[in-house]
């Protein structure tokens, strides 16, 4: 064969590659919205959104090709760059309001044994995984969860409380743009109560308050925090208190499109915190200590709404702004 008719030949061939790979990326990316029933309203915005999931899927790839504690997966938010997604999901400490610790009580490790791991799904003090959906009231879901917990451990009864109340009634919190679960703790003390999420179903939209002293569910005497990045003493509060409210960053495609096993990047904020969590337990796997974490991104979400993070050095930040409530 001639050397022109050869690089004809290859020519072709790396073409019809392009052309499979091209087909293939587009029946992918055919079945992937029909699984999650995505509509775009444009020609433009569908083409926007395929680059961004090629993108996505890619990564996922990668990682899960590499050696890693945890597995990523296209899931349905693969259609979102990482900043996109942190705008529209993570508002823990967005608005004005910050952290305010006077006279707040400063729950400290002070020592003693403790059990080698906690499950408290598993003592009926944690109610099914919610999903926040596309308003950023993560902190909201954080209290509710904790709440939830300190309410079914003292009265023996798991009622699920409405994170809707905090986003249309807590004023000093900012609804579906964000809040702080401090706050959002001593917005119920002083409204005297939460209702229940049955009489006032979640939204996910800034609403009129429609809170009813009649609904409540549960009572809030005061707010204890957990001493600042102090690891130690939120093992012990999650042992000896219950589901504890954290806050973290989550800002990284890697936690975005997190799927099983033990999260652990290799670069996260212990600082830069920006999604309100529950931890609900911790254990030790492969050698490996971790947090068990409730998240509000619906069952379909990592595992089964849940993920493991590696407990060492305050990894992304889950020691530094813990609280519960005190009913």
């Amino acid at each position: 064969m001639e050397p022109t008719l050869s690089l004809r030949f290859v020519a072709v061939l790396l073409l019809i590659g392009l052309v499979s790979a091209a087909v293939n990326d587009a029946e992918e990316w055919r079945l992937w919205k029909g699984k999650y029933g995505k509509t775009y309203r444009s020609i433009y915005e569908d083409n926007m959104r395929q680059k961004i999931w090629l993108q996505n899927r890619d990564y996922v790839n990668e990682h899960n090709s590499m050696d890693s504690s945890f597995q990523l997966e296209v899931n349905e938010f693969a259609d979102l760059t990482a900043e996109e997604f942190s705008s529209i999901y993570n508002g823990y400490g967005k608005g004005r309001n910050r952290e305010n610790h006077e006279n707040t009580t400063i729950y400290r490790y002070t020592g003693g044994a403790i059990p080698d791991s906690v499950d408290w799904r598993t003592k009926g003090l944690v109610t099914p995984v919610k999903n926040q959906k596309q308003c950023g009231s993560c902190w909201a879901f954080s209290t509710t969860g904790s709440l939830e917990g300190a309410h079914a451990k003292k009265t023996g009864k798991l009622v699920s409380l409405s994170e809707q109340n905090l986003v249309d009634c807590d004023k000093k919190d900012h609804g579906c743009q964000g809040g702080l679960m401090t706050t959002a703790f001593k917005y119920i003390e002083e409204n005297k109560g939460i209702d229940t999420e049955e009489s006032y179903p979640y939204k996910a939209k800034n609403g009129r308050c429609e809170f009813k002293k009649d609904d409540i569910g549960a009572t809030v005497e005061r707010h204890v925090s957990i001493l600042t990045t102090d690891c130690e003493a939120l093992k012990k509060a999650v042992a000896e208190i219950g589901p504890i409210s954290v806050a973290m960053d989550a800002s990284h495609s890697s936690f975005q499109l997190y799927k099983s096993g033990i999260y652990d990047p290799k670069i996260c904020s212990s600082r830069k915190l920006d999604h309100g969590v529950l931890v609900v337990g911790y254990g030790k796997e492969d050698g490996e200590e971790y947090w068990l974490v409730k998240n509000s991104w619906g069952k379909n979400w990592g595992m089964e709404g849940y993920f493991k993070i590696a407990s060492k050095k305050n990894l992304c930040g889950i020691c530094t702004s813990a609280c519960y409530p005190v009913v």
